[in-house]
């Protein structure tokens, strides 16, 4: 075939399946050739120019500052959001965020932990729909979630109201997030249905989760589920910018360890890790360090946050690193 022949060839065919929308079965019976000659022409149309394929970006998206936030901290995916400042605005607005993100990633058989005290979270179930009724779908409470009686529905709601936008089971973590000493954690421990939620943390395949800075939230201060002024101190000198369920790290990314750790009944920073997606949920200028060594701990490979946040993360963040992938474990 002549090359004039082949550019015409090429040229007939784009315009059928990317200005007709024919579907390539189509062109096939009307050109009389086969399919693969068809895949085979499109694929060479756009080498010689003929097909430029471009993608226009809706205004209030950041897909190039997704990219780099995922590619700077090995994120398996990152979303950002358009947010005025406001710690209340950008939490409804990262809540609406990750109620989308969660009905479009969903999975059967899903066991999803899910931490107490949220802001952000309970932004987030209240913005969801029902979902399609997924099979042995469980959501699991990893944050004690007794405190306040004024504020404790909040920690319940989330919880229960996420399991039934779903379809599945909730189970509740009857324990309060924080308790007066190691020796009354190892006591609430011992309860039944305690162990039945920890229990259950192995088994996890998602993990939903607040990122706070070392200054608690409204939520959580109001739960009492809180340290002193005086211990917030002292994790502060030792160097705590914030933390996921009551477990603290500092701005590179190392767990803060001290004896305020024995009196916390939460899933463990090391268990954590071993589930296969976990979700951080956060932003705001107050959680900026919070979030920074949340993904230095490689604690969540998956974050959800504001523009300014995530422009302050890849501008502040080290060298790209591969995505943070879990291998799924059974119950």
């Amino acid at each position: 075939m002549a090359r004039i022949d082949e550019l015409r060839l090429m040229a007939k065919i784009a315009r059928m399946y990317y200005t007709q929308g024919l579907r390539q079965t189509e062109i096939c019976d009307r050109l009389n050739i086969h399919q693969s000659t068809v895949s085979r022409v499109l694929k060479r149309a756009e080498r010689e120019g003929i097909v430029r394929i471009s993608v226009s970006v809706p205004p209030g998206t950041h897909t190039e500052l997704e990219e780099a936030l995922q590619s700077r901290h090995g994120l398996l995916e990152a979303v950002v959001v358009d947010s005025l400042q406001g710690d209340e605005q950008i939490a409804r607005d990262l809540g609406a965020a990750a109620a989308f993100y969660l009905e479009t990633t969903l999975k059967p058989n899903e066991v999803i932990g899910i931490s107490s005290w949220s802001a952000a979270l309970l932004a987030m179930v209240n913005a969801m729909h029902p979902t399609q009724r997924w099979k042995d779908t469980r959501v699991v409470q990893i944050l004690g979630g007794v405190g306040n009686p004024s504020a404790e529905v909040h920690a319940t709601q989330v919880t229960r109201r996420l399991a039934d936008l779903i379809g599945g089971e909730a189970t509740l973590l009857p324990a309060p997030g924080v308790v007066g000493s190691a020796e009354a954690r190892d006591v609430l421990l011992k309860d039944r249905f305690v162990r039945e939620a920890v229990g259950w943390f192995p088994a996890l395949t998602m993990a939903l989760v607040g990122i706070g800075a070392t200054e608690p939230s409204r939520a959580l201060a109001s739960s009492g589920n809180v340290f002193s002024p005086q211990e917030l101190k002292l994790l502060a000198a030792r160097g705590a910018v914030g933390d996921i369920c009551l477990r603290f790290f500092n701005r590179a990314g190392e767990q803060v360890i001290t004896e305020l750790n024995e009196r916390v009944i939460s899933i463990e920073l090391r268990e954590l890790r071993k589930v296969r997606r976990v979700v951080g949920v956060g932003g705001g200028q107050r959680k900026r360090d919070a979030i920074a060594g949340a993904l230095a701990c490689k604690l969540v490979n998956v974050l959800i946050t504001d523009f300014a946040t995530a422009e302050y993360l890849v501008e502040s963040g080290a060298e790209a690193a591969k995505p943070v992938k879990r291998t799924a474990k059974t119950r």
